[in-house]
């Protein structure tokens, strides 16, 4: 494994965060150990490194009006500085990083973080993996890789026609070839033969010359008429495909909804109260946090000014000394409350928070799918209008054609009459003594007007084969993008198939060393299987994938069977999620950024597996700082950096 060695101590200065006044700690790569007693500021302190790190899970000393984290690493330093405000607290300076989403899954390791929290509050293990990467993304490129595929695949699909014409028209080609050849041949024998008739025959020059003029003049309109009744032939079939598209179109148009303005404004009312309702849930949510957050600390460490007041009015009786007892005061009231009352009121915040999370999961897969349906319209409605402009287009074009046809017509038929009348002098010209030569000239006039209609059509498949060849020149590009189009759709579709594979391997790997090391009786295996199944997203019924966490156990007599995680020892769930927390910290590479991984409240699991477990991670970030209890902390050893005060 690669990491992101940073190769220094990191010195961290924090000044009125959580319960702290004022500190400075070192830290050196490898493991430091935060020991102490309850209300030692060990909790304040991780948290203090989320937030120069860039997390906003972090409140300000409650008797401050601002603070500040700094960390100094090298020859850099990063900031992070927080202001009370009426609103709340502001919060400024550069964080180590940008995004903290991978930090916060997964680096992050205090009590109530998410991805540790899963195994015991049976969650959805598949969606804490893949909640960092961008589905929606990788799924809106797969659509569009698939757009341009299909693009190339219709271009490839007309040059393979195109390909096919090619043989055809060779062959026309040569065809036409032998048929100029043959023409030629036979207009070089009538001019020959109309040479030797000539020397024989005694005519005036002028009588010829008006021949010939008058042989000209027919051969000329002919070519004229033949150029017209091809043009007629164009228009015809241009008239045709055009009204065959024009069919294709309304017939389309047909089909499409009607997608009124009406379904259009409900759908965007929808939108605006499904937004409005998440909006008002993320604030609940944000407020939660705040307070879970707040409790956790000051149950943990109560140190802040409340607290001070109240223990100033019971005789100056310690903090610390207060929290020996199960019995604590209470920093919103003032009177005494056992501290289990406080912890089950906190773990009932936690489990408002995440039904509202859940919450608005379901309302971003509503709002997904409305603004699918949103788009949809939109689309269609594009396209009617789309429809409509080609219609009003095609039926010009085809007004514009059929005036063009009109007019050919017309133009054929003056043809015609002007032919008759030049056969009709030409008739009036012949004689018995020209009888013979006029025939060879009206025959070599014909030749001369079928080879030029032969040599047009040569010219015309030619220019086709050409234009054919140009565009198959083109094939390999082609291809070539269609190939590299197919890798990269087979990397987006399998990269989501190969992170939750990936993610699955490595907790069913690292749960099976963990729980070898740390021996729990009668625990044989603990696994996770992917597997898909139907359930209700929204208003469908969808095919997803789920992660199905399996515990096997055995009897004392070696026989194994599947319980269930309900029945795993607080200290063997604690113990699965942090596998599976570190599971996803391996996944996602978070050891490429994120220098540091933090752990606390342990004190579920004994000292020796608790020494065996930081081991065991320690090999993964650059900086592992973990907040033991001294009698926990005595069972590391004793080489590890430890922190004592703070």
């Amino acid at each position: 494994m690669e990491t992101n060695v940073l190769d220094h101590t990191a010195r961290l200065q924090v000044r009125n965060v959580g319960g702290i006044d004022e500190t400075a700690v070192e830290f050196a790569p490898g493991i430091t150990v935060l020991t102490g007693r309850n209300a030692t500021n060990r909790t304040s302190l991780l948290r203090s490194v989320m937030a120069v790190m860039g997390s906003d899970d972090v409140s300000l000393k409650a008797d401050a009006d601002e603070g500040s984290v700094e960390l100094d690493v090298g020859e850099e330093t990063y900031v992070r500085t927080f202001t009370r405000t009426n609103g709340g607290v502001a919060t400024g300076g550069e964080p180590f990083l940008e995004e903290t989403e991978l930090a916060g899954l997964f680096a992050f390791l205090l009590e109530s973080n998410d991805a540790r929290r899963a195994v015991a509050r049976s969650a959805d293990l598949r969606e804490l993996i893949m909640r960092p990467v961008d589905t929606g993304s990788i799924n809106a490129e797969i659509r569009q890789l698939e757009r341009e595929k299909s693009r190339i695949d219709e271009k490839l699909d007309d040059l393979s026609d195109l390909k096919g014409e090619l043989p055809d028209l060779e062959r026309e080609r040569n065809r036409l070839e032998d048929d100029i050849e043959t023409k030629r041949d036979a207009l070089a024998a009538k001019e020959e033969q109309i040479e030797t008739l000539d020397a024989d025959i005694d005519e005036t020059r002028e009588e010829k010359q008006e021949l010939e003029s008058r042989l000209d003049d027919l051969r000329e309109r002919r070519s004229a008429l033949e150029r017209v009744r091809s043009d007629i032939d164009l228009q015809q079939e241009s008239i045709e495909s055009l009204t065959a598209e024009r069919r294709e179109l309304e017939a389309e148009r047909d089909e499409l909804p009607a997608a009124p303005m009406g379904e259009h404004e409900e759908i965007e009312r929808e939108l605006a109260r499904l937004r409005d309702q998440q909006a008002t849930l993320e604030r609940e949510v944000s407020d939660l946090q705040d307070v879970i957050q707040f409790n956790e600390e000051q149950l943990a460490e109560s140190t802040g000014s409340v607290a001070t007041l109240l223990d100033d009015e019971n005789g100056g009786e310690s903090v610390t000394d207060a929290l020996v007892d199960d019995a604590v005061v209470c920093w919103t009231c003032g009177s005494e409350v056992n501290r289990e009352r406080i912890a089950s009121t906190l773990e009932q915040l936690r489990t408002v928070r995440r039904e509202k999370l859940e919450t608005i999961r379901t309302l971003e897969t509503e709002l997904s799918e409305l603004k699918d349906d949103q788009r949809t319209y939109q689309r269609q409605q594009q396209r009617r209008e789309s429809i409509d402009r080609k219609l009003d287009d095609i039926t010009s074009e085809i007004e514009e054609r059929e005036a063009q046809l009109e007019s050919l017509r017309d133009e054929r038929d003056r043809l015609s009459g002007e032919i008759e009348t030049l056969e009709a002098e030409i008739e009036t010209l012949e004689a018995d003594d020209f009888g013979d030569v006029l025939d060879l000239h009206k025959a070599a006039n014909q030749l001369e007007f079928e080879l030029g209609r032969l040599e047009s059509e040569y010219d015309d498949v030619t220019e086709r084969i050409g234009t054919i060849e140009e565009r198959l020149s083109a094939e390999d590009r082609l291809i070539a993008q269609r190939d590299e189009l197919e890798a990269e759709l087979q990397d987006l579709r399998t990269r989501i198939d190969q992170i939750e594979a990936n993610a699955v391997e490595q907790f069913n790997e690292h749960v099976d060393s963990v729980l070898d090391i740390l021996g729990y009786a009668n625990l044989e295996r603990i696994w996770i299987e992917r597997v898909e199944r139907e359930v209700k997203e929204g208003r469908r019924t969808v095919e997803k994938t789920l992660f199905e966490l399996h515990v096997v156990r055995s009897t004392d007599t070696g026989a194994t069977f599947e319980d269930t995680i309900d029945h795993l020892s607080e200290s063997e769930r604690e113990v699965t999620g942090l596998v599976f927390a570190l599971a996803g910290y391996l996944v996602h590479e978070v050891y490429e950024t994120v220098p540091f991984m933090l752990l606390d409240s342990l004190e579920a699991i004994d000292s020796e597996r608790i020494a065996s477990l930081v081991e065991y991670m320690a090999d993964y970030p650059e900086f592992l700082v973990v907040a033991l209890l001294p009698e926990d902390a005595q069972a590391l050893d004793d080489a590890y950096a430890r922190v004592t005060e703070i």
